[in-house]
């Protein structure tokens, strides 16, 4: 069959067609703001901490939410020893001769999300964290609603241990996807020092200005 312009003939079956647009059709759009749907998706996972602003983590874009360890935080204060963000002086801490040397983890990370207009863009901000612990992505539910989402998203997120957030047009969310809990996750190692360092960094300039207030 013939296609009209700006359209692509797509057959269905032995004894039918059907057109589709061949033009690019616009991204589906955040029914909120990134920080809200953050907020009520953590709420919906259940993860118990403090949301943290939005940070860039090896360039990906992500929310954490977390916690201080008390007495690792104690030991810290006592040691003068605050967050420490470079990266070459964290790494040091997991070499052999300086572990027992190295300061505790003053952060308990619970989880960490991205909120992302397509999946694709979820993943790729999620599954670098997913190999610590619990991670999850925030779409616009239209963004679920694809064959594209049910045959590649979501054996992606099933092989990662992913949960997906959804979010309908009245920015109320939903859980689509729960995240594996028996997933085998990756120890300590130089990556998730110098991430629990920045979220630490990050929960002292969240919690101690709440506290004097």
């Amino acid at each position: 069959m013939a296609a009209t312009p700006g359209q692509t003939a797509v057959t269905s079956g032995a004894n039918g067609s059907r057109s589709t647009s061949s033009r690019i059709l616009p991204p589906v759009e955040l029914p909120a703001g990134a920080d809200q749907l953050a907020a009520e998706a953590a709420a919906q996972l259940g993860w118990d901490g403090v949301l943290l602003p939005q940070l860039t983590l090896f360039g990906r874009r992500v929310y954490v939410v977390a916690r201080l360890r008390a007495e690792a935080h104690a030991e810290r204060i006592a040691l003068g020893i605050g967050p420490v963000t470079d990266r070459a002086s964290v790494a040091t801490w997991t070499w052999p001769e300086l572990a027992a040397s190295a300061p505790p983890a003053a952060a308990e990370i619970v989880g960490v999300l991205a909120v992302a207009r397509h999946w694709r863009t979820g993943l790729a901000a999620t599954v670098p964290f997913a190999r610590y612990g619990d991670a999850a992505m925030v779409l616009p539910r239209a963004a679920t609603l694809s064959h594209d989402y049910v045959d590649n998203c979501l054996p992606r997120t099933r092989a990662y241990g992913l949960a997906v957030v959804t979010a309908d047009e009245n920015a109320i969310v939903d859980l689509d996807v729960s995240g594996r809990s028996e997933r085998i996750t990756l120890g300590e190692d130089a990556v998730s020092r110098w991430v629990n360092e920045a979220v630490y960094e990050q929960l002292l300039a969240v919690e101690v200005p709440a506290r004097a207030e």
